[in-house]
């Protein structure tokens, strides 16, 4: 009876080491390096709402270069939504854009309504950015949609 048990054991194994081999032989990949591209000229987003900020640098085409918003930076609630979160937001967004591709010039537009619109324009100004066009690009509604009804407090 102990002999029929080893030899059940070890078919067992054999099976075992089979499928491990198969696993590391489809698992092979390598990853690439991304090249470092010079991009001096590019378009920044700022999307400002009543409840957060993202700023968001972009090349000529529109490919993102590095973005930022509230949230990542850690504030929370109704602190999102502040002047003092966007130039934070935007020096953060700033950094990393110098630090890929070396940015230097950009145009702006400002879409939304919040408070975090000017400072962010300000903080790009002060982080060594070129602003050579601001446009504000909220967009407008011409009576299309039924509006919400009102809210009762």
């Amino acid at each position: 009876m102990k002999k029929k048990n080893n030899k059940k054991a070890k078919k067992g194994k054999k099976e075992k080491n089979i499928s491990k081999k198969k696993k590391k032989s489809t698992s092979q990949k390598k990853a690439k390096k991304k090249e470092k591209k010079e991009i001096t000229r590019g378009n920044a987003y700022i999307k400002s709402t009543y409840n957060n900020t993202i700023v968001t640098l972009t090349d000529q085409k529109g490919n993102v270069i590095s973005w930022a918003s509230a949230g990542l930076l850690g504030f929370k609630g109704s602190k999102k939504a502040t002047s003092y979160a966007a130039s934070v937001i935007t020096k953060k967004a700033v950094e990393k854009a110098k630090e890929i591709c070396g940015l230097k010039e950009v145009n702006v537009y400002v879409k939304g309504v919040g408070k975090g619109r000017e400072s962010a324009i300000r903080a790009l100004n002060a982080n060594n950015l070129d602003v050579l066009l601001i446009k504000d690009v909220t967009p407008i509604p011409h009576n299309g949609c039924r509006p919400r009804r009102p809210r009762r407090v």
